[in-house]
């Protein structure tokens, strides 16, 4: 895959969680850094869908993460 970071990644609240300690940097790494299509945060957010901040891109969601 073509290393080029999500358009969506500036104001995702993944990267406030990965700048605060609280999230993997895999994550980062596998989805927003490389614009992964198969990001499920990315495609709702293309759909002006509702999905959480605690909503990983692979659409699980981790009650562990809090809004900063």
């Amino acid at each position: 895959m073509e290393k080029r970071e999500c358009k969506w990644y500036p104001v995702c609240p993944l990267k406030r969680f990965y700048e605060a300690g609280k999230l993997n940097r895999r994550w980062i790494e596998n989805y927003c850094m490389i614009s992964n299509p198969d990001c499920v945060r990315r495609k709702m957010e293309e759909r002006g869908e509702y999905h959480p901040d605690n909503m990983l891109p692979d659409g699980s969601v981790d009650e562990s993460l809090s809004t900063l």
